[in-house]
Order: C-alpha cells, then sequence, then structure tokens
C-alpha cells in the first residue's frame, strides 16, 4: 500500500469533515472574517516518523482549493519535537474548521508508522518482515495499511478476497484442516495462496500434508515455535502472530520464521503528538 488512490483519498476527507464541521463551524464563522487568510505551522510535539501529510494536506486543499500546504517533511521520514512539519497560508476559516481533522489523520498514521518502524529496526537484521493484520478501524483500513507501509512493514492480506486465511473456526466447521483445505480447493482458483493457522504440532503436520503456501503459528510460545521451525526447514513460508511485544520480538524473529504478524500496529498504537499554530 504504497499509495492510495486520489477519490479514496477525496472520500474519506469528505466524510470526515461532513462528520466534524457539518452544518458549519459556528465558533471559527461568528470570529473569523469570511475572506481573512493566515499563516499556520504543523508543529512536531515529539520524535516519531511522519505519516499521512498527503491526507492532512487535502483536509485543508477541500476546504480551500487555493491553499498553501508546503510540506518539510516527506511522509517516512522521523522528526523530533519541535520540528515544523509543515507550514500553511491560506483562508483562516479553512485552516482553523481543518485543523482537527487534519491532525487527527496525521496523529494517528504517524504513530503507526512509529512503531512499525521500531519493530522493523529490530527484526531486520534477522531478514524477518513485520506484517499488519486487518484489526484496523473500520473505513480507514487503506490509511491504517498506507500508514504500515511508510514505517518499514509489509502489509497482510488487505481483505477477505486477497488470499485464503484459513483460521481455527474455519477448522472447527470443516472438521479438520485437511477438510478445510480441501473445500477450499474446489471452490477457488489454484492462484490464490492458502495460509492455515495453526496451534500445535499435530496441525503444523497436518497443514504440511495439505502443501499449503504458508503457516502461521498462533499464540505459541518461543520453544513451541523453535519446534515448528525445526519440523517446517523452509518447506514453507512461517509467521507467528498472538502474543508479540516489543519485548520479545528478536527473540522470536531470532528463530528463522519469515514473517511476523502484530494487529498492534493499528488497533492501539499511541498517536504521534503534533499541533498546528497560527502565526
Amino acid at each position: 500500500m504504497r499509495s492510495i488512490p486520489y477519490h479514496l483519498l477525496r472520500k474519506i476527507v469528505e466524510e470526515a469533515l461532513n462528520e466534524d464541521i457539518g452544518t458549519g463551524d459556528i465558533t471559527t464563522d461568528s470570529i473569523v472574517p469570511e475572506n481573512m487568510s493566515s499563516k499556520a505551522m504543523i508543529l512536531a510535539k515529539e520524535e516519531g516518523v511522519i505519516a499521512g501529510l498527503l491526507i492532512a494536506r487535502e483536509v485543508f486543499r477541500y476546504l480551500d482549493p487555493e491553499i498553501s500546504f508546503n510540506e518539510n517533511f516527506k511522509d517516512g521520514e522521523k522528526v523530533k519535537n519541535g520540528d515544523v512539519i509543515a507550514e500553511i497560508y491560506g483562508n483562516t476559516r479553512a485552516i482553523l474548521s481543518g485543523e482537527r481533522t487534519a491532525l487527527n489523520f496525521l496523529q494517528r498514521l504517524s504513530g503507526i508508522a512509529t512503531y512499525t518502524k521500531k519493530c522493523a529496526e529490530i527484526v531486520e537484521p534477522y531478514g524477518v518482515k513485520i506484517l499488519d493484520t486487518r484489526k484496523t478501524t473500520p473505513l480507514l483500513r487503506i490509511l491504517e495499511k498506507y500508514a504500515v507501509k511508510v514505517g518499514g512493514g509489509e502489509n497482510h492480506r488487505f481483505s477477505l478476497y486477497d488470499m485464503v486465511l484459513i483460521k481455527d473456526n474455519h477448522i472447527k466447521v470443516a472438521g479438520d484442516i485437511k477438510g478445510a483445505v480441501k473445500k477450499v480447493r474446489e471452490n477457488i482458483s489454484h492462484v490464490y495462496k492458502i495460509e492455515v493457522e495453526v496451534t500445535n504440532l499435530e496441525e503444523l503436520k497436518e497443514a504440511l500434508e495439505c502443501d499449503v503456501d504458508m503457516v502461521l503459528l498462533d499464540n505459541m510460545d518461543i520453544n513451541k515455535i523453535k519446534e515448528c521451525v525445526e519440523i517446517t526447514k523452509g518447506k514453507v513460508l512461517t509467521e507467528v502472530s498472538g502474543n508479540v511485544s516489543m519485548e520479545n520480538l528478536e527473540d522470536i524473529a531470532k528463530l528463522g520464521i519469515n514473517f511476523i504478524s502484530m494487529g498492534k500496529l493499528t488497533h492501539s498504537v499511541k498517536s504521534l503528538d503534533i499541533s498546528l499554530e497560527i502565526e
């Protein structure tokens, strides 16, 4: 998710502004003359990785097509406390009415990129890639997965139609892993990759017998993961998920797995502290 199609970006911005402004910004419109212009700065209040400048810019340009939005940093670059991320010049009402929506996007996406960057740097020496999940904010997945890429992570499947991921509840319904894989192969094209979630060695062996493309080692401790890696011996790609934290990330990466997926990248990161100040 290296870029976001403009029509989707515009739609997200429009809906976000409709939610926040509605029938009008009664405070700003009461105080600020209609034709007044101002200069403003977007400031970093802490160190982190910037992501979301494209949507912040679109917020202001939606409200004032003539607004000047000059970026001093690019998405993916690191900032520190006090850095001027961008300078804005244009209609004062547009700047003040768009401030919170633009910052909400920028702060959240930068928080995702910052945390992802820290995780990606930990596992990079071991050739492991950090993946996101579908644990995203409804309707904002495209933005959040973009932020993961900006931070140096990789995207797992975007939606349910991208690839097959057979999870525990699928296996329960099908009866076993073999039955689930068989049903999938009977109903979809061979071009789709098949990944199976396993929770123990027996399930892993059954998945390998089905000649799947990937196995997801779910909620296993370090010793169990190590055993699974020994069994697979490069036969399939391996992904670890569940009970992963910054504290045990390197220990897991050392074991020789291919991917580590982390729901925390998108569902519970801390937003980066960023402000907007009128000069």
